[in-house]
């Protein structure tokens, strides 16, 4: 019995540890997902978590990328908090598939609502085109609390791969895959091929009953493995002394 107290000491121990190396990671205003196809349209959701305990959370600022503007921005209105969208022009207009485009999104600021201590909210905003020449997307984000401090999440990623301390939210564009012809379309047109299909759905229930098996028999075998434990520590408890 007192070595099975140890191991769970130790496996609290480690968790507890786990969990606290975690959190710092945790915290930081991110996009969610994390990555997208390159040439295509996206819709991301930027999660924004409260990190203090005596302040709410009551201003979001997301500066979108002028190296890389985005022709269509569009966002999702949340329930108590107001947004604003400015545009402006770009240094260098840039050639697109639907035409020169002159200006573009620059900034959008969700004001008026409250994230309260302990919660987080996410601000979902659907874009595109995303371009093909570069390998991501950083957009500086701007926290502000009820309390006055202001945490700018700007700094980008360090080349050694190591976490900056306040790290801008990164969208990560990865090459598009197949003939999918969503990249080159706009939001609104939907692709022929995109049609649902019923042939596809077989091997997913397929898929689905293997795991399902795979899980029960997983599940007995380690119940077969719990009773064997017992079994062997009761024998030894019993066996005579010599």
């Amino acid at each position: 019995m007192s070595f099975v107290r140890r191991a769970a000491t130790v496996l609290a121990a480690t968790t507890a540890l786990t969990a606290g190396l975690a959190l710092p990671a945790l915290a930081h205003v991110t996009i969610q997902p994390g990555s997208a196809e390159q040439g295509g349209f996206t819709k991301v959701a930027f999660r924004v978590p409260n990190e203090r305990d005596d302040a709410s959370t009551t201003t979001i600022e997301v500066t979108f990328p002028a190296d890389h503007p985005l022709a269509f921005v569009s966002v999702k209105p949340v329930p108590g908090w107001k947004v604003k969208v400015t545009e402006g022009k770009l240094p260098t207009p840039v050639k697109t598939q639907y035409g020169e485009l002159k200006e573009a999104v620059t900034k959008v600021v969700w004001s008026g609502g409250k994230i309260e201590p302990g919660q987080f909210q996410e601000f979902e905003v659907s874009m595109g085109q995303l371009p093909t020449d570069t390998e991501q997307l950083v957009f500086p984000t701007k926290q502000t609390y009820s309390s006055g401090e202001v945490v700018d999440w700007s700094e980008a990623p360090k080349t050694d791969g190591s976490e900056a301390e306040h790290p801008a939210p990164l969208l990560k564009l990865t090459p598009a895959t197949g003939d999918d012809a969503h990249g080159a379309a706009a939001p609104s047109t939907a692709p022929a091929s995109a049609a649902p299909s019923v042939a596809p759905a077989a091997p997913a229930a397929a898929a689905g009953t293997t795991d399902g098996t795979a899980r029960l028999l997983g599940g007995a075998g380690l119940a077969v493995g719990v009773i064997g434990v017992i079994i062997g520590a009761l024998g030894l408890r019993r066996r005579p002394t010599a």
